[in-house]
C-alpha cells in the first residue's frame, strides 16, 4: 500500500528531534508539506530542511506562550495558504516531586500542563476553526502517553495529567465535529528510544524502560511515524475518536 500525503499542509509541534522529528520525515516522504515546530534545539529541523528544501517551514515558538502559539499558527497559514492536518507531538516531563516548595511544584505543574495541554487544544482549536471556515477535511493526531492511562511516578504526576487530558481533548472534538469533515486520533506511546526516554533510563535504570515489554527492543519514533501517517492519510478514518497504543505490549488497556 502506497501512502500519498500530495496536498496535505500538516504541522508539527516538536520536530527538531525524536518521535516529531521522525513523524516530520515520514510525512515528507509521504510528498506532505510540513511545518516544522521547535523551541530551543533548531538544528533537527535545519536537517529536515536540507533534505527536503521545497517542502519544509521551520517555525520556533515557546509553546509556553499562548502568544507563540498563535503566531505559530497564524505564520503557518500565511505561508502555506492552508493546513489540514495537526501533530500534537511536543511535551515536556519536568520532574517534580511532591516534597517541593510548593511555588515551585505549582509553576511545574503550570509549565507542563501549558506546553503539553493547553498548546495542544489551542492549536487543534485553530485548526478545527480553520477547516470548518474552509470546508475541509482537518485531521489531528495527539501523542499522548501510555501514561495517560496508567500514570506515572508521583514525581510525574503532571505529564501523566496533561497525557490524559489529550485523550479526552481527541475524544471530544472527534465527537463533537465529525459530521462537518474533522477527525482527531490518539497515539499513546511507551517507552520510545528518544533523548526523553533517555533521561528516564539514566534516572532509574535500562531495566524500568524494558522489563515489561513484550517485545525484544523498546520502540523506535519511526514506529510512531509510520502509524501517524496512516491516520493523516485518511485511509483510517472510521478510527476517528480512538486511541491506539503502541508500547509494545508494556500496558494493556
Amino acid at each position: 500500500m502506497h501512502i500519498s500525503l500530495a496536498n496535505h499542509h500538516i504541522l508539527v509541534t516538536g520536530a527538531s528531534r525524536g518521535i516529531g522529528k521522525a513523524i516530520a520525515r515520514q510525512l515528507l516522504l509521504s510528498g506532505a508539506k510540513v511545518v516544522a515546530h521547535y523551541s530551543q534545539t533548531p538544528q533537527g529541523v535545519a536537517d529536515l530542511i536540507q533534505e527536503f528544501p521545497s517542502q519544509v517551514l521551520g517555525i520556533a515558538a515557546d509553546l509556553a506562550r499562548i502568544e507563540d502559539c498563535e503566531n505559530l499558527f497564524q505564520t503557518a497559514i500565511n505561508q502555506l495558504g492552508f493546513l489540514n492536518g495537526l501533530v500534537n507531538n511536543a511535551g515536556i516531563a519536568l520532574k517534580s516531586p511532591m516534597q517541593v516548595p510548593d511555588h515551585q511544584w505549582f509553576d511545574d505543574w503550570n509549565k507542563t500542563l501549558q506546553v503539553n495541554l493547553t498548546a495542544s487544544a489551542w492549536l487543534a482549536r485553530k485548526l478545527v476553526n480553520h477547516c470548518l471556515a474552509n470546508q475541509q477535511i482537518g485531521r489531528l493526531v495527539h501523542i499522548s502517553s501510555r501514561a495517560g492511562f496508567r500514570g506515572d511516578t508521583a514525581e510525574y504526576v503532571a505529564y501523566a495529567a496533561s497525557k490524559a487530558g489529550m485523550i479526552t481533548l481527541s475524544h471530544s472534538l472527534a465527537r463533537a465535529y465529525g459530521k462537518q469533515g474533522i477527525r482527531s486520533f490518539v497515539i499513546a506511546p511507551g517507552f520510545t528510544q528518544t533523548d526523553m526516554a533517555q533521561d528516564f533510563i539514566d534516572e532509574y535504570g535500562a531495566d524500568y524502560a524494558s522489563k515489561d515489554i513484550a517485545l525484544e527492543k523498546l520502540t523506535q519514533p519511526e514506529d510512531i511515524a509510520y502509524m501517524t501517517t496512516l491516520l493523516l492519510s485518511g485511509l483510517a478514518d472510521h478510527a476517528t475518536a480512538s486511541t491506539i497504543t503502541i508500547n509494545a505490549g508494556s500496558y494493556v488497556h
